[in-house]
């Protein structure tokens, strides 16, 4: 099917309606409808302030959405994804009992229970079906709250969304679960080209046996709604026939399915009274509200979410495009709706057969969709931002400084209070930073009706966890100049938080028109050089346990294979060196390109006096070995370097082994732990001259 022309800017306003639901939704999650009503009232516009709670969290439904989606992009399966590779994206992304699902124990959590399906070996479907798990298990709502971007990557192709969505959701789920997230897939592609609530109803229904619930159950809400139009009194029969009393499980997927057809029936297009009504009407609010926000925002596009602000309802302002998406590829935890937007785009292009889109030379903050800040909010003093038009058509960030004041957007966890206030939730903030030393910065800034003076800055954090800023050289433009400044990160103390723009006081309007950094970074840790906690905090944690003893880090990994990662996947050519200790360890070494827990290059001290350079793309292949004699408690320094489709390793110096392989270009980098202890003494990352 031919893309829509507007298809970017769909997208777009569908990721930005999916975080807007969620963030609506999640602060009353699983509340009775009674509840909400007496104490809230009506859910008009964003209550966390009045539960005390953050806006932006890191959430399942947001998570799994964003991530489960990378199938596509690691598997290059197009539209015969099967349901084997969406499992095999679950095991690579997913860390246990840490990321994206609610770790409720097998049997009473769907996602869990699969997932220690999959685990065991089973391989999906058959990791979520009913004769495994149960009707009732099997049935839940999961199928359907991750189910928004397969809609997405096939746009005005119902067929071609249904077979994805498919495939997706047998990963985990069956039955009516299924036949939901089918009804959904289907009306969100269809909301690309159709506005009609009722004639996207009708074509989903041909997706779904007729003798389904789900079709049962949206035939009566039909009814309900053409015979009265007034919402609390279909929820009171809603709740009747199909409510949480008669459909099992912690959290069916048919009692929820029922309120989203009951609040697009009654909302008639309108992006806050649909809102309004399903989180209204309780029971999975968070769920429900993603995925009625994002078949709005694809359905009636930005107008229709920023109609809202015709009541005094600004849906983006709070939020500036702000997303977390904690999984095993920490680079891109800290993230934005704009960079996702982008993603699904590329992913729906390639489908039909079209080149990817690199935005303004494939900068990370490009700011091309309208009214997208990608994050950025005002720091330190008083400033105004805003998304603008320039003259040539191309979109900037708007900065109007009233005063010295410094303008950024995270790009890794954004304070040691945002990272305190996770521990121990049900969804921890994992994250990598996005930027580090030795990368090039690179920036373009204009100015506006008047000269102006302006620099770029990197937030980052010191020795002690303070924060502090590194400022770049301070450009002076003239009216309506545009220019370019680029720099090399420095070495600094401690990870890097953000990066922005410093305007030294009113002198004029400056756009930022991009904002990207590029290459392989260079930096040494070491035990004694390091103080406080986000240094740490920095690295994404795949093993069982990572505690503090006399060396830098000490994994210990109970069973299986685990690492400890850090770095983005826009590494590629490079080096990375650590001492390492192995006591009790069957494997244990260094990875590079690392892309998941189960995406990587590794070289390995291995049992029988062998070091092995080994390539795991969701199974492990022995690349090349060698003969090498090494003990429990010996420290040898491991050096794997990846340059190209060339990967070699070294031990204590020593050329060992090496391989040519490409079928992974890029990626982080980890310290590997197998089944045993492992003590960490440095690490070292170094570009390839």
């Amino acid at each position: 099917m031919p893309l829509p022309p507007d298809y970017p800017e769909r997208v777009y306003a569908g990721v930005l309606g999916k975080v807007i639901g969620v963030y609506l939704g999640r602060p009353f999650e699983g509340w009775p409808y009674e509840w909400i009503g007496k104490r809230l009232g009506d859910i008009e516009y964003y209550v966390h302030d009045r539960l005390d709670v953050p806006l932006i969290v890191t959430d399942d439904d947001i998570t799994g959405t964003f991530t489960f989606l990378r199938a596509l992009e690691d598997h290059g399966s197009g539209a015969d994804l099967s349901p084997r590779e969406v499992g095999e994206t679950w095991l690579n992304y997913l860390i246990r009992e840490r990321t994206v699902l609610w770790w409720g124990g097998l049997g009473n959590s769907t996602e869990h229970t699969a997932y220690l399906r999959l685990k065991s070996g089973i391989e999906a479907p058959g990791s979520g079906s009913m004769e495994l798990n149960g009707k009732v298990v099997a049935e839940q709502i999961g199928a359907q709250i991750f189910i928004d971007g397969w809609a997405m990557v096939a746009p005005s192709d119902p067929d071609l969304a249904v077979r994805l969505a498919t495939a997706a959701a047998r990963v985990s789920h069956d039955g009516e679960a299924v036949y939901g997230a089918r009804v959904l897939a289907a009306m969100e592609s269809m909301a690309f080209v159709e506005r009609d609530t009722d004639t996207l109803l009708d074509a989903a229904l041909g997706y779904i046996p007729t003798d389904s619930v789900i079709a049962r159950m949206i035939g009566d809400l039909r009814r309900w709604h053409a015979a009265d139009s007034d919402w609390r009194a279909n929820r009171e029969r809603l709740a009747e026939r199909y409510g949480y009393d008669k459909y099992g499980g912690n959290c069916h997927m048919v009692p929820n399915h029922g309120l989203i057809i009951l609040a697009l029936l009654h909302g008639e297009g309108d992006f806050a009274e649909t809102l309004k009504i399903v989180n209204t009407c309780g029971w999975d609010t968070d769920c429900n509200s993603g995925n009625v926000g994002c078949l709005l925002g694809i359905k009636e596009g930005l107008a229709g979410i920023e109609r809202g602000l015709e009541k005094g309802l600004d849906w983006r302002g709070p939020v500036a495009d702000r997303i977390y998406l904690p999984t095993a590829d920490g680079g891109r935890a800290i993230s934005d709706c704009g960079h996702e937007a982008l993603q699904i785009v590329n992913m729906g292009r390639s489908l039909a057969g079209q080149d990817a889109l690199a935005l303004k030379d494939g900068a990370q903050f490009h700011f091309a969709f309208p009214g997208s800040v990608q994050g950025f909010r005002v720091a330190a003093g008083e400033a105004e931002i805003a998304n603008a038009a320039l003259p040539s058509g191309e979109r900037a960030l708007r900065i109007d400084g009233a005063s010295e004041a410094r303008v950024g957007s995270p790009v890794f966890i954004p304070s040691l209070e945002t990272a305190k206030w996770f521990e121990g939730r049900v969804y921890p903030l994992m994250a990598s930073p996005r930027i580090f030393p030795g990368q090039t910065v690179e920036a373009t800034l204009s100015a506006g009706a008047e000269g102006v003076r302006a620099n770029v800055y990197l937030g980052y954090y010191g020795e002690d966890d303070e924060t502090a800023a590194f400022d770049g050289d301070t450009l002076e433009l003239e009216p309506g100049e545009s220019r370019s400044v680029s720099f090399t990160v420095p070495a600094l103390p401690g990870p890097i938080f953000s990066a922005g723009v410093r305007v030294p006081g009113r002198t004029g309007t400056v756009f930022l028109e991009a904002l990207k950094w590029s290459g392989a970074p260079a930096f040494r840790l070491e035990r004694s050089t390091h103080r406080g906690t986000m240094w740490r905090r920095a690295w994404v944690n795949g093993v069982d346990l990572l505690t503090k003893g006399i060396e830098m880090f000490r994994l210990v990994q109970n069973a299986g294979m685990g690492l400890l990662m850090q770095g983005t996947r826009e590494w590629r050519d490079y080096s990375v060196t650590a001492g390492v200790t192995p006591h009790l360890v069957k494997r244990a070494g260094v990875a590079a390109r690392v892309q998941g827990l189960t995406r990587f290059y590794g070289l390995l001290l291995a049992p029988g006096n062998r070091v092995q350079l080994v390539r795991m793309v969701h199974g492990e292949e022995v690349l090349a070995e060698a003969d090498f004699e090494w003990g429990l408690g010996e420290t040898h320094e491991l050096t794997l370097q990846v340059d190209g489709d060339r990967i070699s390793g070294k031990v204590d110096g020593a050329a060992i082994v090496e391989a040519t392989d490409a079928a992974l270009d890029c990626g982080a980098i980890g310290l590997v732990v197998e089944e045993g202890r492992l003590g960490i003494d440095r690490v070292e990352v170094v570009p390839v001259a």
